[in-house]
């Protein structure tokens, strides 16, 4: 890392050197005191021209001495040109103020205070070099997202899978969650998952965010670990004036009938003499809701005991459900967010930051699970099933269990499982102008963590006969006349469990850039710089089993118990759940009581889930920025990244009684680097028509569960599962071509191709061995690839007559097909048949939205096509994650100048998580929501 940082101070000195030109800074703002990123400054002599970031600021280096002028061009927009006396060897100062009556639109497209949303991301988005996706808060703000990953999936090419019906993970461009990077101000987000790099998007409000910034090609100044892409979490940065803004609200959960409630605030302001700026925001979000929830395995595999548990004797039969549960889930998330972001300008070189977001969820749950699982062949007679002459199997014996999910009764878990998850980031920057040489440097610390303190679980056991209705869409058990009474269910399992999982990410990195171009007159600029990121992640649980010392548990009738049962069940009325131990008489049991609890220690529920990982890569690159010509331009750059792991992970063996027969620490491991080479086009045909294309080189670590050495060995199932430390990191090859052409009434039309040529991506294969064990484990694939085309459109359709100028249409589709190779099944065999998992064939969104001057509303629709997403030992046991359509509605009415009233409706569809298995008619789960209604108000206020 110093020989790095050596370099760069080399560098730095070489090219700083004093001569007849100078510098000019400053920041671009709006009539109200908010910066303005994405706008395009032009020194009309030289044609040198830069964009403002994402704070609105800009500097332009390397400008002849005397008197110039710089233009500021802004989509939508009249030009802004002013006049700046430039002093050699000297950084002037020029601010710009873009005001709303400089627009050449109708001053209903100017939404709430300042520059509307769209017109800051699409102006972003457009002077970006690479292929890129921006969204604003404002432009968030038209949707009735409470967090990221709900805002996130209104981007083109982008899918979210949902948990508990908000959407938790992001999968871009087909390509699963742990394929992409989420950062937080260009610091990469560590995940709270214990066994993934997923990041949690339903942890971070959108309210907390200042702009999302999805980067579909990155550039080498980027982290390389973004295969499908990379998404950018901005906070807000301090205003240029006094600004107060604040939102109140409530609603209500269908599923539940129970209340929401919401509230956030942000304020902000910078010193008299300009030189420091801060903001502050935080935000909470208290939401009482639930699910309901069917599963089911299938099978086409039986066989039953004809006297002979030794030879069993096998019946060709259609497939069916082996294993069938209900769920009920009572769920209370409280979100709470706060964020304190500071800026001092040194002098007009030289400016520090800090900027800091703390994000914790609690998440309390109680469920209630219905458990039925046809019996081992051995325990089933001849007499104890039905098959029709259609081969369906119609009756047949199972184990059912009743199992109560809750924890202690405190203030904290409050009789529920609590899952208390944070996320916290604190960094610590600077940027430098050094001569001509702009100079950045930054220092981040990340945690995120996920707590379940006293988790228990009480279950009750019986055996008996079911009906099963061969309905693979709604597949249901029914008990036997006279069998099921749950108040016959026998006392099978009480235990606890706590878990803790923390991932710690340790950042520092250096930039430079450096004016230099090949062709003389024509603009350009080397960048160069270093990064060392050092994470640690483990993961510590335990779980202990208590028996019933005392026989009160014997029976499930002999304990308090609640009738769960809901006539409106949303699967379907045929599902009742039925009665369960009361989840306040399970965490009223004082289990340190001996004489009436006996607990014991079972590493096997959880030795091999514990691991110990240190991860350190060290990256730096070099990239060169030249414009060719006036329309053309050329970023080139390598990027070169070392990674080191170390990982501990635990040995677990079984004897042939199911006894465990020993426990020992397993250490590897392994490094590797990759050079990742890069090339982005960018072509204006005109102002507003760009033609880009990008050949990038990417990759994706594997997941910690996969690289951990943990070996569990199962003599008496003859089960073997695997970990691999020496599993490769996924690479791609990705190219990508686009055209954007942007309205001037503030809108886009765009069109592109992509393809990404994936090697060694890891998959879990499962095989015998010699012995005829059971194998699983995780391994690099030969190669897959992906093929996809994106357009986007939105516009204001102000060429309409009348009232009707007022709607605006906002459309995407994504179209993706994926082939892979090296993916072989139980048999061994290779499997032609897959998509690579977790490509979404079409994604769609749709929005229609009418604005007044006070008034208000969007009907949005999102749409992703189903995928494979867990390969099996064969095409019958692959699971697939089903399409799903949201549709969801917000309106709001200005009130006043500040004052704005607001109505959200969320899934107006209904839309379940649904899994099948095989084929689509094959129902694994279905969970549904139900719609959930929020409105509230939200107050703004400005000062210059």
């Amino acid at each position: 890392m110093k020989h790095y940082i050596t370099l760069l101070l080399l560098i730095t000195v070489t090219f700083f050197s004093y001569s007849q030109t100078g510098n000019v800074q400053g920041v671009i703002t709006d009539h109200n005191g908010l910066t303005v990123p994405g706008a395009t400054l032009v020194v009309d002599s030289t044609n040198k021209g830069v964009v403002s970031d994402f704070n609105g600021k800009y500097t332009i280096v390397d400008i002849p001495e005397g008197v110039q002028t710089i233009t500021v061009k802004y989509l939508g927009y009249a030009d802004v040109t002013n006049e700046v006396i430039v002093i050699a060897n000297t950084t002037t100062v020029l601010n710009f103020i873009l005001n709303s009556e400089d627009t050449a639109l109708d001053e209903v497209l100017i939404s709430g205070f300042g520059l509307s949303g769209q017109a800051k991301a699409l102006n972003t988005q457009k002077n970006k070099l690479n292929i890129t996706n921006i969204v604003s808060t404002d432009q968030i703000g038209k949707f009735p997202d409470a967090n990221i990953g709900d805002a996130v999936k209104r981007i083109p090419g982008i899918t979210m899978q949902v948990d508990q019906g908000e959407a938790r993970t992001i999968v871009i461009r087909g390509l699963a969650p742990q394929l992409n990077s989420v950062t937080l101000n260009g610091s990469r987000i560590p995940s709270a998952e214990g066994d993934n790099r997923e990041v949690q998007m339903d942890l971070i409000p959108s309210d907390m965010i200042q702009t999302i910034e999805v980067n579909k090609a990155v550039t080498p100044d980027m982290d390389a670990d973004a295969l499908g892409g990379s998404v950018n979490l901005i906070t807000k940065t301090s205003p240029q004036g006094f600004r107060l803004s604040a939102t109140a609200g409530s609603g209500i959960n269908s599923i539940s009938d129970k209340r929401i409630l919401n509230g956030s605030f942000l304020v902000g302001d910078r010193s008299k003499n300009d030189k420091f700026g801060w903001v502050i925001s935080a935000s909470v979000n208290d939401n009482d809701f639930g699910s309901h929830n069917v599963e089911a395995e299938w099978t086409d595999e039986f066989e039953y005991n004809a006297g002979d548990e030794d030879n069993l004797v096998e019946v060709d039969v259609n497939p069916y459900a082996n294993v069938f549960e209900i769920r009920e889930y009572k769920v209370q998330r409280i979100r709470r967010s706060f964020s304190a972001n500071f800026d001092y300008k040194l002098n007009d070189n030289n400016s520090i930051y800090f900027k800091s977001i703390y994000n914790w969820r609690d998440d309390r749950e109680n469920r209630l699970r219905l458990e039925h699982e046809i019996l081992d062949g051995k325990d089933i007679g001849a007499g104890d099933f039905t098959v029709d002459t259609n081969g369906n199997l119609t009756s047949f014996l199972v184990e059912a269990k009743r199992q109560t999910k809750g924890g202690i009764d405190n203030d904290r878990n409050k009789n529920t499982r609590l899952e208390d998850q944070r996320m916290q980031n604190y960094s610590l920057g600077g940027d430098h102008l050094l001569g001509n040489v702009q100079f950045d440097w930054m220092a981040s610390f990340s945690k995120a963590s996920e707590e379940r303190l006293n988790e228990r679980y009480i279950e009750y056991e019986s055996e008996y006969g079911v009906a099963f209705n061969n309905n693979e869409d709604k597949p249901l058990f029914t008990p036997l006349t006279g069998e099921g009474n749950f108040e016959d269910f026998e006392f099978g399992e009480l235990s606890e469990e706590n878990q803790y999982t923390e991932e710690k990410d340790y950042n520092i990195s250096v930039n430079a850039q450096i004016p230099l171009s090949i062709i003389d007159g024509k603009d350009g600029s080397l960048k160069i710089g270093a990064k060392a990121r050092l994470k640690n992640k483990n993961r510590v649980n335990d779980f202990t089993e208590y028996g019933d010392e005392s026989g009160a548990l014997e029976f499930l009738g002999s304990v308090p118990t609640k009738d769960y049962s809901d006539s409106d069940f949303l699967a379907g009325s045929q599902y009742q759940i039925g009665n369960f131990v009361d989840t306040e008489f399970l965490g009223s049991l004082n289990l340190n009581d001996t004489d009436l609890y006996d607990g014991e220690d079972l590493p096997e529920e959880y030795i091999t889930a514990n691991f110990d990982v240190d991860e350190n890569v060290y990256a730096s690159y070099a990239m060169l920025n030249q414009n060719l010509s006036n329309k053309f331009s050329v970023l080139a750059g390598v990027r070169l990244e070392h990674t080191s792991i170390d990982s501990d992970g635990n040995e677990l063996e079984f004897d042939t009684d199911g006894d465990i027969s020993g426990i020992n620490v397993v250490k590897e491991s392994n490094s590797y680097t990759n050079i990742l080479p890069g090339l982005h086009l960018k072509y204006n045909v005109s102002n507003n028509t760009i033609l880009r294309f990008a050949w990038t080189n990417t990759l994706a670590r594997p997941n910690y569960v996969d690289l951990v050495p943990y070996r569990e060995i199962n003599n008496e199932d003859e089960e073997i599962y695997l970990g691999n430390s020496e599993l490769d990191p996924t690479t791609s090859m990705n190219f990508d071509i686009m055209a954007e052409h942007y309205f001037k009434s503030v809108g886009i039309i765009s069109g592109g191709l992509f393809y990404k040529d994936l090697q060694d991506f890891a998959y879990t294969f499962q095989t015998e061995d010699e012995n005829g064990y059971e194998v699983y484990q995780p391994l690099n694939g030969d190669e897959a690839s992906v093929f996809g085309a994106e357009f986007s459109f939105q516009r204001r359709l102000d060429f309409l007559p009348g009232f009707a100028k007022n709607f605006s249409v906002y459309l995407n589709y994504t179209y993706l097909t994926s082939s892979t190779e090296g993916i072989r099944n139980e048999d061994g065999e290779e499997r032609t048949d897959l998509d690579l998992p977790q490509t979404a064939p079409n994604m769609f969104n749709a929005s229609l939205g009418y604005a007044a001057k006070k008034f208000s509303i969007r009907l949005s629709g999102n749409y992703s096509d189903a995928y494979i997403d867990e390969i099996g030992g064969n095409a019958f046991e692959d699971r697939y994650y089903d399409e799903q359509f949201f549709l969801d509605l917000t309106a709001n009415v200005a009130l006043n100048k500040n004052l704005s009233l607001y109505l959200n409706i969320n899934n107006i569809t209904n839309q379940p998580l649904r899994y099948y298995q095989g084929v689509a008619s094959r129902t694994m789960q279905m969970e549904y929501y139900e719609k959930r209604l929020t409105f509230g108000l939200k107050y703004d206020l400005f000062k210059k």
